[in-house]
């Protein structure tokens, strides 16, 4: 039988490479990773964006949860949004100063993976780095819908107000512009992403700037409170009167601002040397940005009585409150930068979620193609399942923002707790290895005298300084352990405590969802690692034989006889001289006896196997003839030849049928069979003319 190749062929090929050269770029060679490195600056844009960006939402997020005390006749219910922004903001300190110690600790990156895992062993790092992928993804999600949010925000009242019935597809269409954005390599997506990351941080801090300036002016161009009717509450809350548990509720809510803060610390090998360096000044820069910002914005919410609304954002109400007259003009750049940091926030993700993918796939938890870099030096397939799953994700919650974020920050903060317990157990080792260090150094001061043993420990001195010249850096830092345990052991109390909050007052709104699928990942990681070691154990050499000669037997099963048929046989022959057996399914009595005439011309010695099939099967009765010969010489091998012809065009293998991939298919499980595909290429019928000419 010969039927057509199911490949492309070459004009199609060539087009689908032009297409990925256009959306991509020009590949590159893997000596220039090192030159793909970021800077500071641009590193804040691609790391801090995600952190940066939720100064735009978590204050609403606050106020959505004591809307519900407001909606229920408590007043006041909307003053608690400062205090709790400040109890959130020591929080965001405290990680923050943990994390810079995390990034000296561990220049390679990581972030909580590593950490974890070296420390607390590898079902806790595990935990951790399923709760980072459900992050990313949800960060991508949440971060496109808000800043789609804000577009339809700034469209109310204008010819575009039809874009708030349209919010699942600008999500989509957003998505898939990031992800080419950064298929493209990551320096240039930073260098994409830095104007309008900084455009953001400068046109926020004026605006906060300008509104209290703005409020201590003018406190009479204060706007009155709203009607508790038109007040917008968090998915799932139902009326109630201000208690600890409705406070506690806003302030996991608020704890948004908190996301991305880890996303320096597990891409620290994508910063210029000195990476621990660059990237901790990153992080300080990042940590004071978004206290600033985010205190900033709660306290304008307070001062201009801001209130959620179904319609707007809460950025967007002050903004068109105190832009008016000749800088009315500013509220249109307020909702644009806001917008395109929303957006552009998800870039952290697609910054961090194929690097942690990469880390799970070299220690064999994921499939290894998460491992392999792409033509422009980035991992491409983490970066294309990352925006796959976010768009089914914005697809099945509508695109909107406040039923995502109940979802949220779980796994973030589950992530930060298990990050800072490992650094504890980190600062231990540290200290008992310097405690060692300083005994063995006062042994060797104190032992014996003499020339020889004088010798004796200068050799033996000599030695430990060149074996633990990379451990330079560690001593130099575990000489503070007992000042960095106590940083981090806060850190992970003050993070367990947030977690524990997230949990119990987000559980039956969404968060269970989290829950659930973070045990679900880490089993599907140790189903994975376990395939990998199996995989590893059947394929070792260790108690294997030597080469040895093996039987061979050659079959070609052919549908009549032509050109691709006898280019099939010639390769044959050339492996199996003396052992090929051409096997043809006899449909039709009458075209049998005319290849049987015919193969007496063309046959070349070959042996004719002629199978009758009376249920016009052709895969069946070829597959039983191989399972007897191979029955009858159980130790020998056999391969499959298939004599197959590659149309000149696509469109043409639509005309023929594909009955060798179901034939490969089911001898792919067949122990000692070997199927060989043998390609005859056809021409175009202008080129074959051309070539006769």
């Amino acid at each position: 039988m010969c039927v057509p190749l199911p490949i492309f062929p070459g004009r199609e090929s060539r087009l689908a490479t032009t297409l990925k050269r256009l959306l991509v770029g020009r590949a590159k060679r893997t000596e220039q990773a090192i030159h793909e490195r970021l800077t500071k600056k641009t590193g804040l844009a691609v790391f801090a964006s995600d952190a940066l960006s939720s100064t735009a939402y978590a204050s609403e997020e606050i106020l959505l949860v004591l809307a519900v005390a407001y909606a229920a006749g408590q007043a006041n219910a909307f003053n608690y949004v400062v205090p709790i922004t400040l109890v959130i903001a020591v929080v965001l300190t405290i990680v923050a100063i943990s994390y810079r110690q995390t990034i000296h600790a561990y220049p390679s990156g990581g972030g909580a993976y590593i950490v974890a895992k070296e420390n607390l062993g590898t079902t806790p790092g595990l935990v951790a780095a399923a709760a980072l992928l459900v992050d990313y993804i949800l960060t991508v999600s949440v971060s496109i819908s808000a800043g789609v949010a804000a577009i339809t925000s700034a469209a109310q009242g204008t010819s575009l107000a039809w874009l708030d019935q349209h919010k699942v597809l600008l999500c989509l269409v957003l998505i898939a512009f990031i992800a080419v954005a950064n298929l493209r390599g990551v320096r240039e997506s930073g260098t994409l992403f830095a104007a309008p990351t900084y455009a953001f941080v400068v046109s926020f801090l004026f605006m906060i700037g300008y509104g209290i300036l703005h409020y201590l002016l003018y406190p009479h161009s204060v706007p009155p409170a709203a009607a508790a009717e038109s007040v917008k509450m968090a998915e799932g809350y139902q009326l109630q009167p201000l208690t600890l548990f409705l406070l506690l509720g806003a302030f996991s809510n608020g704890c948004v601002a908190l996301t991305g803060i880890e996303a320096i610390s597990n891409g620290i090998p994508a910063f210029k040397q000195p990476e621990s360096r660059n990237a901790a000044t990153t992080l300080t820069w990042m940590a004071v940005l978004l206290t600033t910002m985010f205190i900033g914005t709660s306290l304008m919410a307070y001062f201009y009585h801001v209130q959620p609304h179904e319609n707007e954002t809460v950025i967007s109400q002050f903004a068109r409150i105190i832009f008016t007259g000749p800088m009315g003009w500013f509220y249109y750049v307020i909702q644009g930068t806001t917008a395109l940091i929303l957006i552009l926030a998800a870039n952290t993700s697609f910054a961090d979620f194929p690097r942690l993918a990469s880390l799970l796939a070299r220690d064999r938890f994921m499939p290894r193609q998460f491992a392999t870099r792409g033509d422009k030096l980035v991992f491409s397939n983490g970066i294309i399942i990352l925006a796959v799953f976010s768009g089914i994700l914005v697809t099945a919650f509508g695109g909107d923002t406040s039923r995502l974020i109940p979802l949220y920050a779980v796994g973030v903060f589950l992530s930060f707790t298990l990050s800072q317990a490992g650094m504890v157990r980190h600062w231990l080792k540290a200290g008992r290895a310097l405690r060692s260090a300083r005994e063995t150094s006062r042994e060797g001061v104190g032992a014996g005298s003499g020339a020889s043993q004088h010798s004796d420990i200068a050799l033996r001195e000599n030695n430990r300084i060149s074996n633990q010249t990379d451990r330079a850096n560690e001593l130099k830092q575990a000489a503070h352990w007992k000042k960095s345990i106590v940083v981090n052991a806060l850190g992970a109390i003050a993070t367990f405590i947030v977690l524990f909050v997230l949990v119990i007052t987000k559980f039956r709104h969404g968060a269970w969802i989290v829950v659930v699928l973070i045990p679900f990942l880490v089993a599907l990681f140790r189903a994975v690692h376990r395939h990998y070691v199996d995989v590893a154990n059947q394929l070792t050499t260790q108690g294997l034989e030597r080469l040895r000669p093996i039987r061979h037997e050659v079959i070609v099963p052919i549908s009549g006889i032509h050109r691709g048929v006898l280019k099939a046989l010639e390769y044959a022959k050339a492996i199996a001289p003396e052992h090929v057996t051409a096997v043809y399914i006899n449909l039709d009595y009458e075209a049998t006896q005319k290849l049987r005439a015919k193969w007496s011309e063309w046959g070349e010695g070959v042996e004719l196997v002629v199978i009758a099939s009376p249920y016009r099967s052709l895969v069946g009765p070829l597959i039983r003839y191989v399972d007897r010969r191979m029955t009858l010489h159980p130790d020998q091998m056999v391969t499959v030849v298939l004599p197959e012809f590659i149309p000149a065009r696509w469109w043409q293998h639509l005309l023929h049928n594909q009955s060798s991939l179901m034939l490969k298919g089911a001898l792919l499980f067949k122990p000692n069979v070997i199927v060989t595909s043998v390609p005859y290429h056809l021409k175009s019928r202008n080129k074959g003319e051309r070539d006769e000419k």
